[in-house]
């Protein structure tokens, strides 16, 4: 789920809502598998080189695609200082899920991830205005009560990994909010390549000094992890190109699924009773979020 950099949602050309789905759920099946190897290189690695190297090949596919396609014009900003800050919540956002993925069972990540939308609501009032009704506001605080559900304040276990998660969902929500405003007047090129950029220039940066040299095994998985992000940005952009966001944005809460499957194929893992319930309710909330929104939009 770290994909503060996807691509921003283009409107729909032509509505083909079953090769949305698709390429929507084949995309969050990509997410998965690349967070299940960032997971796996994170006990080796340190998180500032695979946040390089997830960052560097995106730039490389995904960037360099998006140039291509749009040319260098595509480039032009009006609005420099917005892109920073955008460009900043985007790192933020996936250096606490890098953490959290080092950290944490990949479904207990997955389960944070999804309060992303709550403060995405809860912050579109103060930060771009839009109003948000008292059913909204229950739905987010009922949300939020499923992440404390799931965290258990009870337990033993470190808080730290979990706090940051829900910090990786916070610093996601600013970034999303900061593409709404730059969508506006800047290209989704713009967007994406200068988030990638500053990603792959700050982390390489960080990853200097605690750089560990990879045999050519684990080089062969960072570079796929970088091409699975790559291209389930991709697959997501055609999905929401082709059908409507409303339709299409329910199916991201599959990756609960592979998430489970893959943490305990791989990692031995499995979500506590605990961490189902606040899935559930977590899930439940973003749901009524999305129809409330969907309504309010007259779709």
């Amino acid at each position: 789920m770290s994909r503060a950099d996807a691509l921003p949602i283009a409107p729909v050309a032509e509505d083909d809502t079953r090769t949305a789905i698709g390429c929507f759920l084949l995309s969050i099946l990509l997410f998965a598998g690349m967070d299940t190897l960032i997971k796996h290189l994170s006990v080796d690695f340190p998180v500032a080189q695979l946040m390089f190297v997830r960052s560097a090949v995106a730039l490389a596919l995904v960037g360099g695609v998006s140039v291509a396609r749009n040319g260098w014009g595509s480039l032009r900003t009006r609005r420099p200082l917005a892109h920073v800050g955008r460009s900043f919540a985007g790192l933020l956002s996936m250096g606490c899920f890098f953490f959290a993925f080092k950290h944490l069972p990949l479904a207990e990540v997955y389960v944070l991830s999804f309060a992303g939308p709550l403060f995405i609501t809860a912050l579109s009032m103060p930060l771009l205005g839009e109003p948000v009704g008292w059913r909204r506001w229950a739905a987010v605080l009922v949300g939020f009560g499923g992440v404390v559900v799931m965290a258990r304040p009870e337990a033993d276990a470190p808080m730290l990994p979990i706090l940051v998660g829900v910090a990786a969902a916070f610093f996601y929500a600013l970034a999303m909010i900061a593409v709404r405003g730059l969508s506006r007047t800047e290209t989704n090129t713009a967007i994406v390549v200068y988030l990638l950029l500053t990603t792959t220039a700050v982390s390489g940066i960080a990853a200097v000094p605690v750089w560990v040299a990879p045999d050519w095994d684990h080089v062969g998985l960072m570079l796929l992890v970088g091409v699975l992000g790559g291209v389930a940005q991709v697959l997501i952009t055609q999905a929401f190109r082709l059908g409507r966001a409303a339709v299409v944005a329910p199916f991201e809460y599959t990756g609960m699924i592979w998430a489970t499957l893959f943490g305990f194929l791989v990692f031995g893992d499995l979500p506590t009773p605990a961490v189902l319930a606040g899935a559930g309710i977590i899930i439940a909330s973003g749901l009524y979020i999305l129809h409330r929104e969907t309504m309010r939009r007259g779709g």
